[in-house]
């Protein structure tokens, strides 16, 4: 499992996991869509956009709704914030695991593991 991160200023809101309908003939990344207060949200596996496996949902899987084009992040868990000053961001190692290093932005050291921090506007990009 990986700890990863995204800017706070690309979040409009977080909620937990609400059905998804599916669609067909579209990206493989895209889980489908939600209704959210009216609302039309695609909503992005995240796993699947970064290369790794798809999201298995449990009770923990939530929604991260992004700012920009109505578009949801399906992840498996929500964890804290963390303030982190742009000096303590690091330049991404040479492989981040299995993420495709496109949607690194870089990394941050916490006290026991390091904090991958994402790009939204990469991930938010339809070109591979």
């Amino acid at each position: 499992m990986y700890l990863m991160g995204i800017d706070i200023l690309a979040v409009r809101e977080i909620n937990r996991f609400l059905d998804i309908t599916p669609v067909q003939h579209v990206q493989d990344y895209i889980r489908g869509l939600i209704n959210l207060r009216g609302q039309t949200v695609t909503v992005f596996d995240l796993g699947v956009r970064l290369g790794l496996s798809a999201r298995i949902l449990t009770d923990n899987s939530h929604n991260i709704i992004l700012k920009k084009d109505a578009v949801g992040l399906l992840v498996d868990c929500i964890g804290d914030v963390t303030e982190a000053e742009e000096t303590e961001i690091e330049l991404p190692p040479a492989n981040v695991g299995k993420i495709e290093e496109k949607f690194v932005v870089g990394v941050v050291k916490l006290e026991d593991e390091l904090l991958v921090i994402l790009s939204a506007e990469k991930i938010l990009e339809t070109k591979k």
